[in-house]
């Protein structure tokens, strides 16, 4: 008798085993009776998907982001306030066909935003951004600190 409750969705149809497997597609949605919920989800997934790695070297901030199947002119780059740094867009819905049928939409469509307020060391005219192969790369020069002229004094006496 498994102790893990059915509302977990470890009992497949036309299946008579009672153990949880974790990996079912037949999983528990907690949403799925709230009309509202696909929508919802629908929606406002791409802003969930727009993931943003942000790494710093002595050289500069760099941004990437996948952004899988979009064109440059679907991303933009821009500055804000001189500190904040915005990457948005749009991934469009497909076309539907009236005569296809839909088993699972799980690649996220609708408007993304993300924006990073940057450090003071940067030097905003000079930010470059390229999408290639579905990476968005955006480098955000520091500015260029002198090193410390250690000069040593000699003490008379």
């Amino acid at each position: 008798m498994s102790m893990i409750p059915s509302f977990f969705g470890n009992n497949r149809r036309g299946s008579s085993s009672s153990f949880f497997d974790p990996f079912s597609l037949d999983v528990w949605d907690p949403f799925k009776e709230f009309p509202s919920s696909s929508s919802f989800s629908r929606e406002n997934s791409a802003v969930v998907n727009a993931r943003v790695d942000w790494r710093e070297t002595p050289e500069a901030h760099v941004f990437r982001a996948d952004f899988p199947g979009l064109r440059k002119e679907e991303v933009k780059v821009e500055i804000e306030d001189d500190s904040v740094l915005k990457i948005s867009g749009q991934r469009h819905v497909e076309k539907e066909d009236k005569s296809d049928t839909w088993h699972r939409v799980e690649r996220s469509s609708g408007q993304f935003t993300r924006k990073f307020r940057l450090p003071k060391n940067v030097r905003m005219d000079r930010v470059k951004a390229a999408l290639e192969d579905g990476v968005l790369t955006v480098t955000v020069p520091k500015v260029q600190t002198k090193e410390a002229h250690v000069k040593s004094i000699r003490i008379s006496g």
